[in-house]
């Protein structure tokens, strides 16, 4: 199934309000995109998320998004109410009192019910070397 320049917009431009969100530390926006729950995978492993914990984990993060940038971005319908954006970010943190930039790889599974979609499933990898062996000790 192709997808069509309308939800394509749609779909990156959610994407995009989800990071604003995260940015402007407004959960409530964040949690009204995202399923629930919602599976998230990353450097710290796979969770489902119910909406009380992402909640939670928005209002007692010790990060801050300070700063963002999609690119690359891909979007595939699998079907009229679920697609796949893909993605390349740069976000610039503050972790624990540092300023931090990072690159990685995300993903996000939406879902459509009630008349909106639901961010489903989010995943980030972290960019580099595909074996982590510019993560290893010297």
């Amino acid at each position: 199934m192709g997808v069509d320049v309308r939800t394509t917009e749609e779909l990156t431009e959610l994407e995009h309000r989800y990071w604003e969100s995260l940015r402007d530390q407004d959960a409530q926006a964040a949690a009204q995109m995202t399923a629930d729950p919602c599976v998230v995978a990353g450097a710290q492993g796979v969770a489902s998320i119910d909406r009380s914990t992402f909640l939670s984990m928005m209002n007692d993060a010790s990060w801050r998004l300070e700063g963002f940038e999609l690119s690359d971005v891909d979007v595939q319908q699998l079907q009229d109410d679920v697609a796949i954006v893909a993605y390349r970010v740069r976000e610039d943190l503050n972790v624990e009192g540092k300023p931090l930039t990072l690159e990685a790889a995300d993903s996000s599974v939406w879902v459509r019910s009630d008349g909106g979609w639901r961010c489903a499933l989010h995943t980030e990898s972290i960019l580099g070397d595909p074996f982590g062996r510019d993560r290893q000790g010297a």
